[in-house]
């Protein structure tokens, strides 16, 4: 569209679109002489049947609470069991099948990914969440980074009067994990304050085995490495969050909130190798790794929503800060020895990482109501991220620690992000439709300081893009029963970071890996045409076609793999994705997601042509069951068949899983038990495409079987206060939108 902007305005500037009056709604006179009357609830008791799935058109909710196992989960693993997500062994999020998701919690951006990202949702207890927000295809109101956006929301109780929530869980596979919770909520009258405080003990394990195997020119095979690396791990994490809702008027609300995380980590890698040549065992390697590291987060946010009576506007503004800090330190010793184990090498290293990200937003946006069921909506967002990372390396010389400059990096990032955007939405007696308009200027510097052995380098990158998104729908029935609706958006996945560091790092004596400077922002378009009948069942088809794609990519270099970001030239997606929920009879619940689609990449890694194409499947299965009397019962499983990552391709994998819960004293209190991965059958078996002379085999395995316990209770004492029909219903529905 060559005026879009143009376009947008004449739209909805039509007859009959134009903006209301001024008069505000009528004020009842209030003739009662007790205007307000708090009221103890003693035998009042509203029972419903929570839906695990609610599907909207712009966005598919879980709640979290309906899922048996999320309290003696932490976040990640409730993700992991969260239909249309998935979660690959680096801790990488995709959703519906596509990578570089974007993650919210309480709808604010995180600004973490990769191990970073899975480290902190690994200290979140499951029971603090409330709900999982799916979109697949966000409007133009959120950030056009991400393919896609997972909004995370966290407890939060809104009854009046002093509640709480206590929780605890405990799970066991090889290694055990807990995880304490405890919410509180403070409602009265204009203020709401509340606090979640948790603590977890994380314990893990993983199982690696390589085999690889090198060529010569002539494509013969010259020498093999087998390769084994088991790590244990122990984490515990400290999350302290405080907030409280104000409401200074009737038209104005405040918010403010402030969090901290403390996460302490420490665990030992160890390896075996033997390396082959032609004429059979050439060398045998062993080694091991002590690393630890110390991570500090602190957030902090403060918002303001302003309503205005006569228009019926709203005005938000909202200024936060984030801060991260990460002591991380590492020491190695390989060792090298003859066939018949004489030693011939021994290396020492060890590492201090210490790097601090700092994070700035501001952001304001406006919503005007307009007759007939439409909406105008703008705003503003200014972000800024300063990342400092150093990476100092030390080699053991008779005795004494030297710093090896060879080794080392100081890389000092910054980045600026500045948006505006515009939408308009229009709702008929069948028809809607939402139409958005998304700029977005990045402004970056990267700086390698450098060192007496590393030269400094530098690169500088600003870009302004556009991204319009689309979104039709129309109901074939004025109850919306059967619904049809139409997307397309695009949308942006910057590099993290990390990935634009430029250093070398070291992973095992036959792995490094680093970071592109030259690395692009991937771009992506999705087209989808959904149908939806009822809560009972969705259907979606999706195209998607992205340039500049961001993959790993892996070059080998004298028996040494390179492991480092880089960009494709273009890739698709066609996806068919099914939903089914129903109950075939009255106490089981049935829902299932069916994931088809076929993928392909085209491009080119170091030489070698990459046009791999596959066709995927995805199965998840949830049974829940209501036998009565507090009892409820879970069961179900996940399928996935052979995936393409980039250079290689996953085999496909299953879990079971179940779970039994018994309600007390009135559904206050619960007792959970869950087995994850029953057979343990989760595990990843790699297999390298593409590679320069080179090819590898992989199969990885963790601590995915387990059995759990976990005990929640609700206490407090809840009072619903009687109020007027004008003012304090006003207050609620000011609170509401906090």
């Amino acid at each position: 569209m060559k005026y879009p902007l143009l376009v947008f305005l004449i739209f909805f500037c039509l007859p009959g679109f134009s903006q209301s009056d001024d008069k505000g709604p009528a004020q009842p006179r209030d003739t009662s002489k007790n205007n307000l009357k708090n009221i103890k609830l003693k035998e009042v008791i509203i029972k419903a049947k929570q839906p695990l799935m609610e599907m909207g058109i712009d966005k598919t909710t879980v709640n979290v609470s309906a899922m048996i196992s999320s309290a003696g989960s932490n976040t990640l693993e409730v993700l992991e069991k969260t239909p249309g997500i998935v979660v690959d062994a680096q801790g990488n999020i995709s959703l519906n099948g596509r990578s570089g998701v974007m993650v919210l919690i309480d709808g604010r951006q995180t600004y973490m990914s990769g191990l970073d990202l899975a480290s902190y949702l690994k200290s979140l207890p499951g029971a603090n969440l409330d709900k999982i927000e799916l979109m697949d295809n966000p409007p133009a109101r959120y950030d056009a980074a991400g393919n896609g956006v997972i909004n995370i929301r966290l407890k939060k109780n809104r009854t009046a009067g002093f509640t709480g929530l206590v929780s605890s869980g405990y799970t066991k596979g090889r290694l055990p994990k807990s995880n304490q919770s405890l919410n509180l909520n403070y409602n009265y009258k204009k203020v709401n304050v509340f606090t979640n405080l948790s603590y977890s003990d994380d314990q893990n394990y993983t199982e690696d085995y390589y085999n690889r195997s090198y060529y010569n020119s002539m494509a013969e095979l010259s020498s093999t490495v087998l390769l084994n690396t088991a790590e244990e791990s122990r984490s515990g994490a400290i999350n302290v969050n405080l907030g409280m809702d104000y409401t200074i008027s009737e038209q104005t609300s405040l918010s403010m909130q402030v969090g901290t995380t403390g996460t302490n980590r420490a665990g030992i890698l160890g390896s075996n190798s033997k390396n082959y040549g032609i004429d059979g065992l050439d060398s045998i390697g062993n080694g091991h790794i002590d690393f630890g590291n110390d991570k500090r987060n602190l957030t902090a946010n403060l918002s303001m929503v302003r309503k205005f009576v006569k228009s019926k506007s709203e005005l938000s503004a909202e200024a936060g800060y984030l801060r991260y800090v990460n002591d991380g330190d590492a020491s190695l010793q390989n060792n090298v020895l003859r066939p018949d184990e004489l030693l011939l090498r021994t290396d020492q290293i060890a590492y201090e990482m210490p790097n601090t990200m700092s994070i700035y937003t501001l952001r304001s946006d406006y919503i005007h109501p307009l007759k007939k069921n439409g909406n105008l909506e703008a705003g503003l967002k200014w972000s800024r991220a300063e990342n400092d990372n150093q990476y100092d390396s030390y080699q053991l010389i008779n005795q004494g620690w030297i710093i090896d400059n060879s080794r080392s990096n100081h890389f000092v990032y910054s980045e600026d992000n500045l948006a505006a955007y515009m939408s308009g939405q229009r709702n008929w007696k069948r028809w809607g439709l939402k139409m958005g308009l998304r700029a977005e200027y990045t402004g970056a510097r990267g700086v390698q300081l450098g060192n007496a052995e590393v030269s400094s380098s530098s690169f500088d990158k600003n870009y302004i893009k556009l991204f319009p998104s689309l979104f039709i729908n129309y109901k074939l029935d004025t109850t919306a029963t059967h619904s049809f609706s139409f997307s397309l958006t695009r949308r942006i996945n910057r590099p993290n970071y990390y990935q634009l560091n430029p250093f070398v790092y070291y992973v095992d004596q036959y792995s490094y890996n680093s970071g592109n400077p030259a690395l692009n922002p991937q771009y992506q378009y999705r087209y989808e045409l959904k149908y939806q009948y009822k809560q009972l069942l969705r259907v979606g088809l999706s195209y998607n076609h992205f340039t500049n794609g961001i993959f790993n990519t892996t070059n080998v270099v004298d028996g040494i793999y390179f492991n480092k970001p880089g960009n494709i030239s273009e890739g698709y997606m066609l996806l068919l994705n099914t939903g089914v929920s129903f109950d075939p009879i009255k106490w089981w619940n049935l829902s299932s997601d069916i994931l088809l689609s076929r993928i392909g990449l085209k491009g080119e890694a170091y030489g070698k042509q990459l046009n791999p194409e596959t066709y995927v499947a995805r199965l998840n299965l949830m049974n829940r069951l209501d036998f009565g009397k507090g009892w409820n019962a879970e069961f179900g499983g996940y399928y996935a068949s052979r995936d393409l990552n980039g250079q290689a391709f996953t085999a496909g994998m299953i879990r079971a899983n179940a779970g039994i819960q018994k309600k007390l004293f009135k559904d206050k209190c619960s007792i959970r038990m869950n087995m994850e991965d029953i057979f343990h059958s989760w595990k990843y078996v790699n297999r390298s495409i593409a590679l320069n002379q080179a090819y590898y085999f992989q199969t990885h395995t963790s601590d995915t079987q387990r059995v759990g316990i976990a005990f929640t209770y609700r206490f407090g004492n809840e009072i619903f206060a009687r109020k007027r029909k004008n003012r304090e219903d006003a207050l609620d529905a000011e609170k509401s939108r906090l």
